[in-house]
């Protein structure tokens, strides 16, 4: 599947969780909440990190990291998209600095 593809989809997600936000609470999540929600997925992604490496106890470890992995990455690309940041172009151009700073080293 093509990244943009993934965007796509995420940010059809995202509108969907908006109308269903509004309707409950009469106002949809801002970036703020969106950002300390994918701070909690982070923290789930921590602790299943651990697990797969034997050091916590946690049932069906290996699938419950692939949906936060999922997760996290939906919640960056939302914020990219509410911030007007081409993630594809942001991404491109860190590596790039990435790779030269490895090379001039």
């Amino acid at each position: 599947m093509e990244f943009q593809k993934l965007i796509d989809q995420a940010i059809s997600i995202r509108k969907q969780y908006s109308e269903k936000e509004q309707s409950l609470y009469g106002s949809s999540w801002t970036s703020e909440e969106i950002a300390l929600g994918f701070v909690g997925d982070v923290g789930d992604l921590a602790k299943l990190i651990i697990a797969e490496n034997g050091k916590r106890n946690i049932p069906n470890s290996k699938e419950k990291l692939e949906h936060e992995l999922a997760d996290c990455l939906w919640s960056v690309i939302v914020l990219a998209d509410l911030h007007k940041i081409s993630l594809e172009k942001a991404f491109l151009n860190t590596m790039d600095e990435i790779e030269e700073h490895i090379i001039s080293g």
